[in-house]
């Protein structure tokens, strides 16, 4: 899939006379790449589009112009686009009440590595989970993860052709599936795939 370049981005006000029109493109784009398993926990699945947007973001928030800090938002976001062979997700683990969120995550440490993708016909396929850094102490796991989900070429061809797919949490704390997903995410997840 396509990575960033300085190149592609829009100058600051360039974005801030197309931010509103491009957010509605992009919370549309959004709406066929979030996997809800279960209440608590939903899969957003990046792309390129989704980082895109990100990068925008955070060059306005920041105000940034010059172009070492452009590059470092880029360095920093292109490893969660999808390389083709692979979904990259953000996992997110929500709760309204705070201390109903306290007493979870710290009944849910590990909940990413229980996590799974699975297509039709195939085993189920575990993430590499927090490739940035550790989100999981002795007491509590974090409310965000990063996920990837690396598959074989068979699997994406299968997908490609129609395959179901599938997805979960086995936890002892949380155990939820989605079986399958709808077709929208589906055939939004397999153009990710070469």
């Amino acid at each position: 899939m396509k990575k960033l370049i300085k190149d592609e981005l829009y100058s600051l006000e360039e974005y801030s006379n197309m931010r509103t029109e491009y957010k509605t493109k992009v919370r549309a784009h959004k709406e066929n790449r979030i996997v809800r398993i279960g209440e608590n926990v939903s899969l957003h699945f990046e792309d390129y589009l989704t980082m895109r947007y990100q990068v925008q973001e955070m060059l306005r928030a920041e105000k940034i112009f010059d172009a070492a800090g452009i590059n470092e938002e880029i360095e920093t976001y292109n490893p969660l686009i999808p390389d083709g062979q692979n979904w990259k997700a953000t996992m997110m683990i929500q709760f309204n009440k705070v201390e109903d969120r306290v007493k979870a995550l710290a009944e849910m440490i590990g909940i990413e590595r229980a996590t799974w993708v699975q297509v039709e016909g195939f085993d189920k396929v575990s993430p590499i989970a927090n490739d940035d850094l550790e989100r999981e102490t002795e007491e509590k796991t974090s409310s965000v993860h990063f996920l990837r989900f690396e598959l074989t070429p068979e699997m994406a061809t299968a997908a490609k052709q129609g395959a179901a797919i599938n997805m979960g949490v086995e936890h002892a704390a949380y155990t939820q599936t989605c079986l399958p997903i709808a077709e929208n995410f589906r055939e939004s997840l397999v153009n990710d795939l070469n």
